[in-house]
């Protein structure tokens, strides 16, 4: 009895409710936004001869590897989603809520384009992948040199066009907590944070 209660209350944490994301989802999201602003202050940026120069194989190595960290995150996130609850919005206007859809939708898009666009490109150049821990991943792709520099160009214009777009996620997230003082922020945030007294989407009595 007492360790069935344990289970359910531990699944009850690690899933989400209709009030807030659960533990796993808030750890998926704020790593991943952790990691995403790491590996771009990690990016050795510059020319093909700089990336792959000697000097600064440290910073490459922990730019592919936070990369690949990235893109197994937001993989295992997709599939989380699948099985887990998402909390209901909280009462807004059409207009927001179609934006915020598409944000989200342009968010994953990115996370998923950026290392994807920099992995295909490094091995369409002709180079390895070079992750810790695993070594060099060789080319499993023909060499294609100039789509490969395409790519790669491409990869550092979708890296700066995130932050931007994780920008505006962020300051809507600050405007519903702060100014329509709703639990949009808060159901992603750990659970002693309280809900905001006004214009709560939980109703009286609700747990």
């Amino acid at each position: 009895m007492v360790r069935a209660a344990l289970h359910r209350g531990v699944t009850m944490h690690l899933l989400g409710t209709r009030f807030r994301y659960g533990t796993v989802a808030q750890v998926i999201h704020w790593l991943t936004a952790i990691l995403v602003v790491a590996a771009y202050f990690m990016g050795p940026g510059g020319s093909e001869q700089r990336v792959y120069s000697s000097a600064v194989d440290f910073t490459r190595q922990t730019h592919e590897t936070l990369g690949v960290a990235v893109f197994a995150l937001v993989l295992f996130r997709l599939w989380w989603r699948s099985i887990d609850t998402a909390p209901e919005d909280p009462p807004m206007k059409p207009w927001m809520r179609y934006s915020a859809t598409l944000v989200h939708v342009v968010l994953y898009g990115l996370l998923i384009a950026i290392p994807l666009s920099a992995i295909v490109g490094a091995w369409l150049e002709g180079h390895p992948l070079t992750l810790w821990g695993f070594g060099n991943i060789d080319p499993l792709l023909p060499p294609v040199h100039d789509v490969g520099l395409s790519l790669a160009a491409l990869h550092t214009t979708l890296g700066n066009v995130i932050l931007w777009i994780a920008g505006l996620h962020a300051f809507a997230a600050l405007v519903h907590h702060f100014f329509l003082r709703d639990s949009v922020l808060l159901s992603m945030l750990p659970g002693r944070w309280r809900w905001p007294p006004l214009r709560a989407s939980r109703k009286k009595g609700d747990r």
